[in-house]
């Protein structure tokens, strides 16, 4: 463990220990377990539930939507809106108690809402930390609207969001961006500012939201002057109040409530939502799983409490399970088949050290994303219609050797240690006669453009996909265009078409006929207000994979 790393059982509730000393024995919990894990109790209030007092939205003196707003998972005909009430954002309750509160809302054709196609009213429950998610029906398949959120006096910011094409119904174009792994304490969100300002339908963000480890008075790398941070975001996120907190910490940032406000995301996690490299209920540091299962069940509820999910994507049962794996359709231009590669996992091989392929690793049992997910994938496949299928998801899913030996190691975190799992999945994909297959990928903080081969130890064979890994937002400090390791890693993969090391995102337009992606990168983010260049663009043609530099 490393200094000043705190055991994640040290700082949870008695009860939350003794529930977990349940669970090692029974691997479940019953009724009475249940009621007293409050990190598992992520079940919503029944409707018409009055387990707390109600707030008089009159009396609210101070601003409650310092967090601003988001949109998500657009579907045709209906999107998620999201907020949290929290005057006092940096408090444990957010200045508002154990008081529910009653919201309004209100969706517009236009931007100043004199044209208002839905309004409803919905309650800001103390049990979900003053959260809401509304999801609204009845709209027009593939339009833009505006929406806002009202509580006493208070009037929250204008967000602009869309809903999808109809499923069966022809898309001409569609723009999105990709974005990944946003460490706060590691620089400044200015290529979520620039993507704001960017005309994209829709942003998949592939995990790494937020990241567990401690954030110091000044911000970290953001060297904050004009400001100091709380002594509390100075330490790891273990509990659910940690996680709460840090969620509040990242959504203050001005640039990512911008980029909500613009556009409806897409979200999926990876590892830092809970703790770095964990696999299904194994942490990096060997504690008890049962131990380990309290920390991730606070960190899944704090991620579905702060993101623009459904309900149905709200973690429930013994572990607090969230089936975050979904699909969402574009028309019949592109599929979107999100992907969790964390939750269901097998432990990695090895250690987890780069290592080369080896029994271990090549094991047939093992598995990236379980078997019903990998099923579901497949399945999928099996029954599209669109154009394009897109995979979001987390780790670099292309072979990626790390060094220039005849027999290479490679990374045991990503699909190159689970290649009976990629295997599997690209089988699946030719079987089901993908011809437009597009993986998108976060983690490595970096940018790539691969090749997915047939067999990516003979460059000449099929290729069967593109892979575009974005840039990290944040992470890993302002980066440089060539790592040291640039040479080595484009001559180990001829598959590699392309790699950069500085900060930014992945743009990507579709049409029936091609695919054209575009890397944005910032020159740096421990400064604020870098300007954005466009450090490459490749084109896909519909029909014939491969890159070709636009």
């Amino acid at each position: 463990m490393p200094p000043g790393r705190q055991r994640p059982s040290s700082r949870h509730a008695p009860e939350l220990r003794a529930a977990a000393r349940h669970l090692a024995r029974r691997r479940f919990l019953t009724v009475s377990a249940a009621a007293a894990a409050l990190a598992f109790g992520t079940h919503l209030p029944a409707t018409g539930a009055a387990s707390s007092a109600e707030l008089d939205a009159a009396r609210i003196t101070d601003d409650p939507f310092t967090l601003g707003i988001a949109s998500g998972d657009p579907w045709p005909g209906s999107v998620l809106l999201w907020t949290r009430l929290a005057p006092e954002p940096y408090q444990a309750d957010g200045g508002l108690a154990q008081q529910r509160l009653v919201v309004e809302w209100e969706v517009a054709d236009d931007e100043r809402f004199g044209a208002i196609v839905r309004r409803g009213t919905a309650i800001a429950h103390p049990e979900v930390h003053h959260t809401l998610h509304v999801e609204v029906d009845g709209l027009d398949a593939g339009r833009m609207y505006y929406y806002r959120f009202r509580a006493g006096t208070w009037i929250s910011p204008t967000g602009r969001t869309r809903t999808a094409p109809a499923a069966t119904g022809p898309a001409s174009a569609l723009t999105f961006a990709a974005v990944s792994c946003q460490a706060y304490h590691e620089g400044y969100f200015t290529a979520h500012r620039h993507l704001a300002d960017d005309d994209v339908d829709v942003v998949l963000h592939l995990g790494d939201y937020l990241y567990e480890y401690a954030v110091d008075a000044a911000g970290g790398a953001r060297k904050y002057t004009d400001r100091v941070l709380p002594a509390l975001f100075n330490r790891e996120t273990v509990t659910l109040e940690d996680y709460r907190l840090r969620y509040a910490l990242y959504r203050s940032d001005p640039d990512l409530r911008a980029v909500h406000a613009m556009h409806p995301f897409i979200v999926t996690w990876d590892d830092h939502e809970t703790e770095n490299n964990y696999a299904a209920d194994r942490d990096e540091n060997g504690t008890p799983p049962a131990t380990f299962l309290l920390r991730r069940a606070a960190a899944y509820r704090a991620h579905w409490e702060n993101q623009p999910l459904r309900a149905s994507q709200l973690p429930n049962g013994p572990d607090a399970r969230a089936q975050l794996y979904r699909r969402l359709r574009w028309g019949t231009l592109a599929q979107f088949d999100v992907l969790d590669t964390r939750q269901y996992r097998s432990d990695q091989a090895y250690g987890d050290r780069p290592h080369i392929p080896g029994p271990e690793s090549d094991d047939p049992a093992r598995t990236i994303t379980g078997a019903a997910q990998e099923r579901w994938l497949i399945d999928g496949w099996r029954t599209s219609d669109a154009v394009w299928n897109v995979m979001p998801q987390q780790v670099c899913f292309s072979q990626r050797k790390l060094d220039l030996s005849p027999v290479a190691k490679v990374s045991m975190d990503a699909w190159d240690g689970y290649r009976a799992s990629r295997e599997r999945v690209l089988a699946g994909a030719k079987a089901a006669g993908i011809d437009n297959l597009m993986v998108l990928t976060g983690d490595v903080h970096v940018g790539y453009a691969f090749d997915i081969k047939d067999d990516f130890g003979n460059p000449s064979s099929r290729t069967l996909g593109t892979e575009i890994v974005t840039p990290s937002i944040a992470s890993g400090g302002d980066g440089i265009a060539r790592p040291t390791n640039w040479a080595t890693y484009l001559s180990a993969n001829p598959h590699l078409k392309f790699y950069n090391g500085q900060r930014g995102y992945v743009r990507v337009r579709l049409t029936p006929q091609a695919a054209r992606t575009d890397f944005k990168t910032v020159s740096a983010v421990t400064t604020p207000g870098a300007p954005i260049t466009t450090a490459a663009s490749f084109v896909t043609e519909a029909g014939d994979q491969g890159l070709k530099p636009a």
